[in-house]
C-alpha cells in the first residue's frame, strides 16, 4: 500500500519525523482493527463471539489512543488541534469559528473547562497546612 512507505528518501528525514510516521502507521492499523472488529461483532450471531469480538475492538480503541496521545505530547498543532476539539459540546463543525471568536482560546466547554477522569476521580482536599 502507497500508505505504508516514505514518500522521501529515508536517509533525509530525521529520526523525529520517522517516530511520527511510525505512531501514524500504527494509529491507522488500529483503527482499521477497531472497524473490522466492530463489523464481525455486529454480523455474528453467536453471543460469545460477538462479546470476543467488542472486548476486542475496545483494546485496539485503547492502543488507538495510546498512540493519539503520543502523537499528540511531540506535535504543538495536533496539540493545538485536540485542545481545540476534543472534549467539547456543541456542534463540531462550530468550534473552530467560536474558538476564533475568543481570541484562540479553547470553545466554552472544552478542555480547560472540563476535568480529565483523574481530576475528577481526585479527592482534591487542598492544603492540610494549618495558617495561624
Amino acid at each position: 500500500m502507497s500508505h505504508e512507505g516514505y514518500h522521501e528518501e529515508v536517509a533525509l528525514l530525521p529520526e523525529p519525523t520517522k517516530d511520527l510516521h511510525r505512531a501514524l502507521l500504527s494509529l491507522m492499523e488500529e483503527l482499521e482493527a477497531i472497524d473490522w472488529y466492530q463489523q464481525r461483532a455486529d454480523a455474528s450471531k453467536d453471543e460469545a463471539l460477538k462479546a470476543v469480538m467488542l472486548h476486542n475492538r475496545n483494546e485496539e480503541v485503547e492502543h488507538a489512543m495510546m498512540t493519539l496521545e503520543w502523537i499528540r505530547r511531540r506535535d504543538a498543532k495536533f496539540d493545538e488541534t485536540a485542545r481545540t476539539y476534543l472534549f467539547t459540546d456543541g456542534p463540531i463543525t462550530e468550534i473552530e469559528d467560536a474558538a476564533k471568536a475568543a481570541g484562540g482560546a479553547p470553545a466554552p466547554g472544552g478542555p480547560s473547562t472540563k476535568k480529565t477522569a483523574a481530576e475528577a476521580a481526585s479527592l482534591a482536599i487542598g492544603s492540610l497546612r494549618i495558617t495561624p
